[in-house]
């Protein structure tokens, strides 16, 4: 199986173009490890590769994404949670141990944190919500992409209309987190709660907004009507 991240790597580097990784550090703060691949191609490399492995089993599966998020590089990254989004069929309870550790370990960027918990992370507790006080644990964390996951992970769930409760509960943990990218997190997922729940949202925005940071309020009223927005926005 080795010779399968090997086979990736290669392509990979072979789809490198310095304009891309010139461009995408502009969009971080922090050191990121790009290869320079654009987002789609990486998907077109992580489809094709998964039909080698995908009658492997699930703890093999996990093994070579475990080994992807271990390089560091962005785009394997994204090929990891590609892998172990396919596989959310036959998630078990168990299999948030190994999510946990590939956050807590592995995520050190806002892109890397999206990609997975947005989709295994959102596919996930959606099939076991009593893992939803895990994510509230994940609030409080020190790691800032770990209190990131604790909102972003809710982000597709929020926009069916589920959770609203956990949502509120986590966006209180984290309504005065000094870190600006936990503060766009948990604004995006009640962003995304307004979909399904706009008055709710209004409301828990209007009764915060006083210690609320901006960056996390202009984020939550983003899809609102603009007399919301205004109401939400007045000092």
């Amino acid at each position: 199986m080795s010779t399968i991240l090997t086979e990736i790597r290669r392509e990979l580097k072979q789809n490198s173009d310095e304009a891309v990784k010139a461009s995408g550090r502009k969009f971080f703060k922090e050191q990121i490890k790009p290869y320079g691949v654009k987002t789609a191609v990486v998907k077109i490399i992580a489809k094709k590769y998964f039909k080698a492995i995908k009658d492997t089993g699930k703890a093999n599966i996990f093994d070579l994404c475990e080994k992807l998020w271990q390089s560091g590089y962005m785009e394997e990254s994204f090929i990891a949670s590609e892998w172990s989004y396919y596989l959310r069929k036959d998630y078990e309870p168990e299999d948030f141990t190994v999510f946990q550790k590939w956050v807590d370990t592995h995520i050190s960027n806002w892109a890397s944190c999206d990609t997975f918990c947005n989709h295994t992370m959102g596919a996930f507790v959606e099939m076991y919500p009593q893992f939803l006080e895990n994510l509230k644990t994940w609030s409080w964390s020190s790691n800032r992409w770990t209190r990131r996951a604790s909102a972003v992970s809710l982000i597709l769930p929020a926009k069916r209309g589920l959770y609203l409760k956990e949502i509120l509960e986590i966006a209180d943990i984290l309504l005065t987190d000094p870190d600006d990218l936990v503060q766009k997190g948990y604004g995006w997922m009640l962003k995304a709660a307004s979909h399904a729940h706009r008055m709710e949202i209004f409301d828990y925005v209007m009764k915060k907004k006083n210690i609320m940071p901006r960056t996390a309020l202009r984020y939550a009223i983003e899809k609102m009507p603009r007399e919301l927005k205004m109401k939400a926005m007045e000092k």
